[in-house]
Protein backbone atom coordinates (compact mmCIF):
# COMPACT_ATOMS: atom_id res chain seq x y z
CA UNK A 1 0.00 0.00 0.00
CA UNK A 2 2.66 2.54 1.03
CA UNK A 3 4.85 1.50 -1.88
CA UNK A 4 2.07 2.34 -4.35
CA UNK A 5 1.47 5.69 -2.65
CA UNK A 6 5.12 6.79 -2.46
CA UNK A 7 6.01 5.45 -5.92
CA UNK A 8 3.01 6.88 -7.76
CA UNK A 9 4.55 8.86 -10.66
CA UNK A 10 1.56 11.20 -11.06
CA UNK A 11 1.53 12.03 -7.36
CA UNK A 12 5.30 12.60 -7.36
CA UNK A 13 5.07 14.95 -10.38
CA UNK A 14 2.22 16.86 -8.74
CA UNK A 15 4.16 17.22 -5.47
CA UNK A 16 7.19 18.59 -7.34
CA UNK A 17 4.97 21.27 -8.88
CA UNK A 18 3.18 22.41 -5.71
CA UNK A 19 5.73 21.92 -2.92
CA UNK A 20 7.17 25.45 -3.11
CA UNK A 21 3.67 26.90 -2.80
CA UNK A 22 2.38 24.53 -0.11
CA UNK A 23 5.46 24.56 2.14
CA UNK A 24 5.23 28.29 3.08
CA UNK A 25 1.47 28.00 3.60
CA UNK A 26 1.99 24.94 5.78
CA UNK A 27 4.66 26.79 7.78
CA UNK A 28 2.40 29.80 8.31
CA UNK A 29 -0.44 27.53 9.43
CA UNK A 30 1.78 25.63 11.90
CA UNK A 31 3.55 28.64 13.45
CA UNK A 32 0.92 29.10 16.15
CA UNK A 33 1.42 25.52 17.36
CA UNK A 34 5.14 25.89 18.05
CA UNK A 35 6.11 25.23 21.64
CA UNK A 36 8.78 27.82 22.46
CA UNK A 37 10.29 25.48 25.09
CA UNK A 38 11.57 23.33 22.22
CA UNK A 39 12.79 26.11 19.93
CA UNK A 40 16.52 25.74 20.62
CA UNK A 41 16.43 21.92 20.56
CA UNK A 42 14.46 21.89 17.30
CA UNK A 43 16.80 24.40 15.69
CA UNK A 44 19.94 22.47 16.73
CA UNK A 45 18.56 19.16 15.46
CA UNK A 46 17.57 20.79 12.16
CA UNK A 47 20.97 22.49 11.92
CA UNK A 48 22.67 19.11 12.41
CA UNK A 49 20.59 17.71 9.53
CA UNK A 50 21.29 20.74 7.35
CA UNK A 51 25.04 20.43 7.95
CA UNK A 52 24.92 16.76 6.87
CA UNK A 53 23.07 17.86 3.73
CA UNK A 54 25.59 20.63 3.01
CA UNK A 55 28.46 18.16 3.38
CA UNK A 56 26.62 15.78 1.03
CA UNK A 57 25.97 18.55 -1.53
CA UNK A 58 29.69 19.45 -1.42
CA UNK A 59 30.73 15.85 -2.14
CA UNK A 60 28.23 14.51 -4.68
CA UNK A 61 28.58 14.59 -8.45
CA UNK A 62 25.09 13.42 -9.44
CA UNK A 63 24.54 10.76 -12.08
CA UNK A 64 28.06 11.13 -13.50
CA UNK A 65 30.38 9.30 -11.15
CA UNK A 66 30.14 6.99 -8.18
CA UNK A 67 30.75 9.37 -5.29
CA UNK A 68 32.77 7.69 -2.55
CA UNK A 69 34.08 10.64 -0.57
CA UNK A 70 32.84 12.84 2.21
CA UNK A 71 29.84 11.37 4.00
CA UNK A 72 29.37 8.83 1.18
CA UNK A 73 32.35 6.93 2.60
CA UNK A 74 30.36 5.90 5.68
CA UNK A 75 26.69 6.12 4.55
CA UNK A 76 25.11 5.52 1.13
CA UNK A 77 22.35 8.06 1.61
CA UNK A 78 23.71 10.86 3.80
CA UNK A 79 21.58 13.53 2.15
CA UNK A 80 18.40 11.67 3.08
CA UNK A 81 19.74 11.08 6.57
CA UNK A 82 20.40 14.81 6.87
CA UNK A 83 16.91 15.54 5.60
CA UNK A 84 15.50 13.28 8.31
CA UNK A 85 17.21 15.29 11.05
CA UNK A 86 16.24 18.55 9.37
CA UNK A 87 12.58 17.54 9.47
CA UNK A 88 12.94 15.99 12.93
CA UNK A 89 14.01 19.38 14.27
CA UNK A 90 10.85 20.93 12.84
CA UNK A 91 8.75 18.11 14.34
CA UNK A 92 10.36 18.67 17.76
CA UNK A 93 9.26 22.33 17.67
CA UNK A 94 5.72 21.23 18.44
CA UNK A 95 6.72 19.48 21.65
CA UNK A 96 4.57 16.45 20.93
CA UNK A 97 6.07 12.95 21.10
CA UNK A 98 3.32 11.48 18.92
CA UNK A 99 3.94 14.04 16.19
CA UNK A 100 7.67 13.18 16.25
CA UNK A 101 6.84 9.46 16.09
CA UNK A 102 4.37 10.01 13.24
CA UNK A 103 6.95 12.05 11.31
CA UNK A 104 9.58 9.35 11.83
CA UNK A 105 7.33 6.50 10.67
CA UNK A 106 6.15 8.38 7.57
CA UNK A 107 9.71 9.44 6.72
CA UNK A 108 11.06 5.90 7.08
CA UNK A 109 8.31 4.49 4.85
CA UNK A 110 8.95 7.21 2.29
CA UNK A 111 12.72 6.69 2.35
CA UNK A 112 12.54 2.91 2.03
CA UNK A 113 10.60 3.39 -1.21
CA UNK A 114 12.68 6.32 -2.42
CA UNK A 115 16.00 4.54 -1.86
CA UNK A 116 14.74 1.32 -3.45
CA UNK A 117 13.65 3.24 -6.56
CA UNK A 118 16.86 5.30 -6.72
CA UNK A 119 19.21 2.36 -6.18
CA UNK A 120 17.59 0.35 -8.96
CA UNK A 121 18.40 3.27 -11.28
CA UNK A 122 21.95 3.78 -9.95
CA UNK A 123 22.94 0.11 -10.35
CA UNK A 124 22.47 0.46 -14.10
CA UNK A 125 23.89 3.97 -14.29
CA UNK A 126 27.07 3.98 -12.19
CA UNK A 127 29.78 1.38 -12.56
CA UNK A 128 30.64 -0.19 -9.21
CA UNK A 129 27.49 0.96 -7.45
CA UNK A 130 26.30 -2.57 -6.66
CA UNK A 131 29.65 -3.38 -5.00
CA UNK A 132 29.54 -0.08 -3.08
CA UNK A 133 26.00 -0.90 -1.94
CA UNK A 134 27.21 -4.18 -0.47
CA UNK A 135 29.95 -2.46 1.56
CA UNK A 136 28.22 0.66 2.88
CA UNK A 137 24.88 0.73 4.70
CA UNK A 138 22.06 2.93 3.57
CA UNK A 139 21.58 5.09 6.68
CA UNK A 140 23.55 3.70 9.62
CA UNK A 141 27.22 4.68 9.50
CA UNK A 142 29.70 1.96 8.63
CA UNK A 143 33.45 1.83 8.99
CA UNK A 144 33.77 3.10 5.46
CA UNK A 145 34.62 1.88 2.01
CA UNK A 146 38.38 2.10 2.28
CA UNK A 147 41.22 4.10 3.72
CA UNK A 148 41.91 5.72 0.33
CA UNK A 149 38.58 7.58 0.09
CA UNK A 150 38.66 10.94 1.90
CA UNK A 151 36.04 11.25 4.63
CA UNK A 152 36.78 14.92 5.27
CA UNK A 153 36.02 16.11 1.76
CA UNK A 154 34.30 19.39 0.89
CA UNK A 155 34.26 21.15 -2.49
CA UNK A 156 32.70 24.62 -2.75
CA UNK A 157 32.07 24.39 -6.51
CA UNK A 158 30.29 21.08 -6.10
CA UNK A 159 28.24 22.58 -3.27
CA UNK A 160 27.13 25.44 -5.52
CA UNK A 161 26.50 23.14 -8.50
CA UNK A 162 24.15 21.09 -6.30
CA UNK A 163 22.47 24.28 -4.99
CA UNK A 164 23.57 23.49 -1.44
CA UNK A 165 24.24 27.17 -0.80
CA UNK A 166 20.66 28.04 -1.76
CA UNK A 167 19.37 25.17 0.37
CA UNK A 168 21.24 26.59 3.38
CA UNK A 169 19.85 30.09 2.78
CA UNK A 170 16.30 28.73 2.64
CA UNK A 171 16.94 26.81 5.88
CA UNK A 172 18.12 30.01 7.59
CA UNK A 173 15.15 31.99 6.23
CA UNK A 174 12.65 29.44 7.51
CA UNK A 175 14.13 29.54 10.99
CA UNK A 176 14.33 33.36 10.83
CA UNK A 177 10.58 33.41 10.17
CA UNK A 178 10.01 31.02 13.08
CA UNK A 179 12.19 33.07 15.45
CA UNK A 180 10.51 36.34 14.37
CA UNK A 181 7.08 34.84 14.89
CA UNK A 182 8.04 33.64 18.37
CA UNK A 183 9.58 37.00 19.32
CA UNK A 184 6.83 39.25 17.97
CA UNK A 185 3.63 37.22 18.10
CA UNK A 186 3.90 34.65 20.90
Amino acid sequence: MFSNFFNNPALRRYWLKVRYLLAPLFLIFLLRYINTDYLLAGFLISLFGELIQIWSFASLVKNVELTIRGPYVIVRNPMYLGRYFLGLGFAVLFGNFWFVLFYTVVYVLYMINRVRREEARLIGLLEGYDDYRKKVRSFLPTRGVSDTNPLWYFNWETLRANHGDQNFIVFLLIYAVIFCYVIFFK
